[in-house]
């Protein structure tokens, strides 16, 4: 695990349980460097959404005890904001959530001769995903994921 990963996996352990009382669902958090800037980015949701007040909000509840544990030891950025239309997707609870949607994933290793794979989510289960895609149906370990992303349909 890198640096990198290695503190935004602590970032996540500490501001789950906080955020799960606030009633919102931590959907990610990432760690990274933007143009020369280092940026904390936490990725929140609710049922009904996440307003522009709400990300203020958790941002100042959370930004003081973010840095009181110094998990980093520089300058960030903290940005706290919705997942968006092509929400990622990464806890088991995610793929039950959006069973028969259209997703789009990419696998660590090649699975018939692919890594990226775009289709409906068919089923979830044991470990395994089933995605039927313009090739068939594919059966994916859920393990094997590098990423994975609900695609948003617009309705005509």
């Amino acid at each position: 695990m890198t640096n990198v990963s290695f503190i935004a996996k602590q970032v996540y352990d500490l501001i789950e349980p906080i955020l799960n009382e606030m009633r919102f669902e931590l959907v990610d958090v990432e760690y990274l460097s933007d143009h020369g800037r280092w940026v904390l980015r936490i990725y929140i949701d609710r049922d009904g959404g996440v307003t522009l007040d709400d990300c203020a909000m958790v941002s100042g509840e959370l930004g003081d005890l973010i840095d009181m544990k110094n998990f980093i030891e520089h300058e960030y950025v903290l940005e706290v904001s919705s997942p968006g239309l092509n929400r990622p997707l990464k806890k088991e609870a995610d793929f039950i959530r959006v069973m028969g949607r259209k997703i789009k994933v990419k696998t660590r290793t090649p699975v018939d001769g692919k890594r990226n794979f775009i289709g409906i989510l068919k089923d979830f289960k044991e470990g395994r995903l089933t995605i039927e895609h313009e090739g068939g149906l594919v059966i994916l370990a859920w393990g094997d994921l590098e990423k994975s992303n609900l695609v948003y349909e617009f309705n005509d």
